[in-house]
């Protein structure tokens, strides 16, 4: 009997275990947004890079489909109760998904814009430099939310009543909290300033309209309140007020009175303003509202805590002569030096891993970042790798990493650095998955899926997997242009002009000056935190109409769509009225036109508490969100839901000839089809949208501004190599037309079609803020003297 055993032992062991046979996770039948029948098959424990041309179906497959089903079966181990505070996901549209693991998705989400959140706060390096204080400050002011500029200090005495047993009795209690909030800012680091030659004009009197306010208007409701509230006389300019009439009418404090035989609240201006202008999101404003607010409210430092959103007390705590907001100020890399220096054995354990997240934060190039700094200030890219950190030094292994164009805001520099990070959180074991169009990237895949062969409608099909050498040999979109290199350009154009820069100090521009020639192509390179966005966003000079793109996300519900944000529904409802003899707003989903049943939505939603909200289509106007009366009503032989079903370069020729012509709605559509959008239907849902045809989405807008000078921010971010072509195509048009366009850019084919290039420098943060090179591209390829002209003569092959 042992003898067999024996014998038998050495031929178990050559079959393999049955649990190791799941190393493919399957995905058959994906149908996610454009995705057509999707079936891939997706190898475990290796690198995995999806590809295709912007708005392909890559994050409909990666983030909508393996890393959304993930989620939802893990949310769904949690007790209903807890489930109730988690967001709700739906099942995605997909027959078979098999071989999950447990998914870590890191995208390019913008952080909260909130002005108390900043990179300390994001990260939780700012929770364990709290804890230091509090147990090794000297003097000793509290606990960690002393030096916590979101807690405020409170004070409360009174009685309480206390059962015991039958008998209540009052007892006196006090109540104290310490907090680090600055009162003076409450934790924002700037207050508010308001310029009154912006709000009114003081050789008016308010019954000739002195009030510049936007909806202040005399016969408009606030007017009407303002002239007869009777705290001032309306007919007396408001240079001649007294000083108490001219703090009723600015700082009033809420006072109840009866105007035209109606009981309201009166308020004065700047309160009122604050309320409705200043509590709101400034991207989320009306465009009149949002350019008033930038010309009447300035923000300046604020003078009690200098900007560092502590109280005194937080401020007057140190170690070793530093306090937590000189530790927040410093760069990451010299507090991580700080931190390393200091030797305590009692908080030994909270110093390590401070001393972690801080290296994290330098291995991944971050290092230039301070704490303090703001979040809603970091790029897109940025964002992103400060939410790795948290998973860098992770000891889980076996999970899925999913990644959103990680290398997005990176220099050529950096990318190398990325690729080293993506190889070893695969070589911990697990499986990662990776969004990219940078060839770079692509070339250390062990797996390769493009997705295509078209954007939109005419894309959502797998059209190659497998290795690199075999992508590069296919006949895809991807494979034809991965090796696809700009050369530099025979002869540069001839400046017109220049825009002068002085002096520039914002962040960490060391007094830069520099004249930005005009009229021609300028690219401005540097790596990643070198100050490229601080020389032209926060020092071209505000009078020199420059119309800025920046990577702030688009913000939309689901009832937005191209239509609305480009201003474009509004010549088409009219057209559509005109031709009917009826109003336009029966032609809008959310106001006289929608469908009664589901308010314009298309589809109806049913609630489910912690299950999965469902959405089922509107049966009466079968997902149109139009009443069926105003479908009656035609254009061109089209009602106003086919004409939002179209693709944007359809709709360019149904609204430029014929009946249907208009040319206002027109020109929108040309601009939406430069840009490179012409797949997209001009009733998609702004949220369905990728981040690169957001950003298109917004140039588009901006091309119709009035301004000489453009600046655009990484305008390549999300776009396939295929497409790079076609916006290079349109910088050429919007200089040939007459415009200076300046491109901060990291791509080398943007670089090398550039007739100037400024390169900052020559490292990041306190070692950048130089400019290190100003000239033609032929002339920084030849000098080789900086980073960027590396991997610039690299990439032509010079």
């Amino acid at each position: 009997m042992s003898r067999q055993s024996a014998s038998a032992a050495p031929q178990s062991s050559s079959v393999p275990h049955v649990a190791d046979s799941h190393d493919l996770i399957r995905v058959h039948g994906a149908r996610e947004n454009n995705l057509k029948d999707v079936s891939v098959e997706i190898p475990k424990r290796r690198l995995t890079v999806f590809t295709g041309v912007s708005g392909s179906g890559k994050s409909s497959l990666v983030f909508d489909t393996i890393a959304a089903e993930s989620q939802r079966l893990i949310n769904e181990t949690y007790s209903a109760f807890v489930q109730g505070f988690m967001p709700t996901l739906a099942r995605p549209e997909v027959d078979v998904l098999d071989g999950l693991t447990t998914v870590i998705s890191v995208d390019q989400s913008r952080m909260g814009a909130d002005p108390r959140s900043t990179v300390g706060t994001a990260t939780d390096a700012n929770a364990m430099l709290r804890i230091l204080f509090s147990r090794l400050g000297d003097p000793h002011i509290g606990p960690p939310s002393a030096y916590s500029f979101n807690t405020a200090s409170v004070r409360a005495s009174g009685a309480i009543t206390v059962q015991r047993g039958a008998k209540t009795k009052a007892e006196k209690a006090t109540f104290e909290r310490t907090g680090g909030m600055c009162p003076r800012c409450e934790g924002r680091g700037s207050v508010t300033d308001f310029d009154l030659t912006q709000l009114y004009d003081d050789s008016k009197s308010l019954s000739e309209g002195a009030l510049t306010v936007p909806g202040y208007s005399v016969d408009g409701w606030y007017g009407r309140i303002y002239s007869g509230c009777g705290f001032f006389d309306p007919d007396k300019p408001i240079r001649e007020f007294g000083e108490r009439e001219l703090h009723d009418l600015l700082h009033k404090e809420p006072t109840k009175i009866k105007v035209e035989g109606i009981n309201l609240t009166y308020e004065g201006l700047i309160p009122k303003i604050q309320k409705s202008f200043l509590a709101k999101d400034k991207e989320a404003m009306q465009p009149h509202i949002r350019a008033f607010v930038e010309r009447a409210v300035t923000f300046t430092t604020c003078p009690k805590c200098d900007g560092t959103r502590l109280s005194e007390g937080a401020r007057s705590s140190k170690i070793r002569g530093i306090s937590i907001a000189d530790a927040c100020a410093m760069e990451i890399r010299d507090l991580a030096e700080w931190v390393r220096g200091l030797d305590e054995p009692s908080v030994a354990p909270l110093l390590t891993a401070l001393q972690n997240t801080l290296d994290s934060f330098v291995e991944i190039g971050l290092g230039y970042l301070s704490l303090e700094r703001p979040a809603g200030t970091l790029s897109g890219g940025e964002a992103q790798r400060v939410k790795m950190i948290r998973h860098l030094g992770s000891s889980l292994t076996d999970v899925t990493y999913v990644f959103d164009e990680p290398t997005s805001g990176l220099h050529p520099h950096d990318i190398q650095r990325m690729n080293e990070l993506l190889l070893r959180l695969r070589d911990k074991g697990n499986t990662v998955l990776v969004v990219e169009h940078k060839p770079e990237v692509i070339a250390i895949a062990d797996h390769v899926v493009d997705l295509g062969p078209g954007a939109g409608t005419a894309g959502g099909t797998v059209c190659f997997e497998g290795t690199v050498d075999g992508l590069r040999a296919s006949d895809t979109v991807t494979g034809r242009h991965l090796d696809d290199r700009a050369s530099l350009k025979e002869s540069v154009r001839k400046p017109t002009g220049a825009l002068e820069i002085r002096g520039a100090k914002a962040n960490n521009l060391q007094g830069v000056d520099v004249d930005i020639p005009l009229g021609v192509l300028v690219a401005v390179t540097g790596v990643a935190g070198s100050g490229k966005s601080s020389l032209l966003h926060g020092s071209v000079p505000a009078d020199s109409g420059v119309v800025s793109v920046d990577q702030a996300p688009i913000r939309g519900s689901r009832r937005s769509n191209p239509a609305t944000y480009t201003g474009l529904l509004d010549p088409i409802r009219k057209a559509f009225a005109k031709a009917n003899g009826v109003k336009p707003a029966l032609f809008s989903a959310n106001s006289e036109g929608a469908c009664p049943t589901c308010n314009g939505a298309g589809v109806i939603y049913t609630d489910l508490a912690m299950m999965a909200g469902v959405a089922t289509t509107c049966e009466d106007c079968e997902g149109r969100r139009f009443e069926a009366s105003v479908l009656e009503y035609r254009l061109g032989g089209r009602d106003i839901s086919e004409v939002l079903a179209m693709p944007v370069a359809e709709a360019e020729g149904f609204f430029g000839a014929g009946e249907a012509r208009t040319p206002a709605a027109h020109k929108i559509l040309t601009r939406l089809a430069d840009v490179g959008l012409g797949y997209l239907t001009l009733g998609q849902p702004l949220t369905t949208l990728s981040g690169g045809e957001r950003q298109r989405l917004k140039l588009a807008t901006h091309m119709a501004e009035k301004g000489g000078i453009y600046v655009l921010d990484e305008p390549t971010t999300g776009l396939h190599l295929a497409d790079v072509e076609q916006l290079l195509g349109l910088l050429d048009r919007l200089v040939d037309s007459g415009k200076s366009v300046i491109v901060i850019e990291h791509h080398q084919a943007v670089m090398a079609h550039a007739d100037w290039i400024i390169d900052l420098g020559p490292g990041a943060g306190h070692d950048g803020g130089r400019i290190v090179f100003e000239g033609t591209p032929g002339d920084l390829v030849a000098a080789r003297s900086t980073l960027t002209a590396e991997h610039l003569a690299a990439y032509v092959g010079a």
